[in-house]
């Protein structure tokens, strides 16, 4: 039990509320907007495709950063470089996960495993992003942003303009927090030659350019109020998710950055769980 503790630790489990709900929000609304038949067996693949991708991504990222983490002093006590797992058992992780989303998504059907591989292009190579560019924090803006078109693709075989939309709200919203996470390395960043927002321009601008970003999904999510013909719920829950948004940005100040966890785990993980309930409920009520 303490190995799988350790292991649930290594990939952030509970971080799985990030992408979940919008996976979630892309499966429902294929099935309400998109005429596929409601499968629970497709769901449950879904599920378990998440996970595993989740964990494969998740797993590869701290393998990849095992000598990074082991200098820098946030993230020293991490499972590998504190030697609680080794980096050969990490990578079989990585491994058995990764042929196990292959293999679910071959369940789902034949278009979920093709779009399988170069999914995993996306999961695992953001990792190496900050050794060649300010710009990786879009590259985890879009790991978590290709869940629901995936999630729809799962249920329909196809695409729907309403599904990309949404799928670039969560790119830019995801983007944009891992702006505000990155700030707590600025330093360290600068220290070792690793690219980020942050430590290309600042604290200052850095916050700023996380708000333009974040301010860019409002006018998007109005137009997936269009395009997918949502109601009053949904109206409630995206008021929620902007509000948690524009939270972030009070409580996170150039000056005062000790509250980014508040900002980066509690705000997001509640406005992604908000979001997704609403426009949920919003479809079937």
């Amino acid at each position: 039990m303490e190995k799988i503790k350790r292991y649930l630790k290594l990939v952030k489990f509970s971080h799985t509320l990030f992408a979940l709900p919008f996976a979630l929000i892309g499966f429902f609304l294929a099935v309400q907007n998109g005429g596929a038949e409601l499968s629970m067996r497709v769901f449950g693949l879904i599920l378990l495709a998440m996970v595993f991708a989740r964990n494969s991504a998740m797993g590869f990222n701290r393998w990849a950063d095992r000598e990074i983490d082991a200098k820098n002093p946030r993230t020293a006590s991490r499972e590998i470089p504190a030697s609680l797992l080794s980096s050969r058992s990490v990578a079989i992780f990585v491994i058995v996960n990764v042929v196990l989303f292959v293999v679910v998504a071959g369940l789902i059907n034949k278009l979920a495993l093709i779009l399988s591989l170069p999914s995993l292009v996306v999961l695992l190579g953001y990792s190496y992003l900050k050794r060649f560019t300010p710009l990786c924090h879009f590259g985890v803006g879009l790991a978590l942003g290709i869940a629901p078109v995936a999630a729809y693709i799962s249920v329909t075989g196809t695409i729907d303009i309403s599904v990309l939309i949404l799928s670039v709200v969560v790119f830019l919203w995801s983007g944009s927090f891992d702006i505000l996470y990155a700030l707590a390395d600025e330093e360290f960043d600068k220290s070792e030659g690793l690219h980020s927002i942050p430590g290309a321009v600042g604290r200052k601008w850095s916050l700023i350019i996380s708000a333009v970003t974040h301010a860019l999904v409002l006018p998007l999510l109005v137009l997936f109020y269009f395009t997918a013909e949502m109601g009053t719920l949904y109206i409630i829950g995206a008021t929620l998710f902007s509000a948690l948004l524009v939270y972030q940005h009070i409580i996170v100040k150039p000056n005062d950055i000790s509250r980014l966890n508040a900002a980066f785990f509690t705000s997001n993980g509640v406005a992604s769980v908000v979001l997704a309930i609403f426009t949920i409920a919003d479809l079937y009520f």
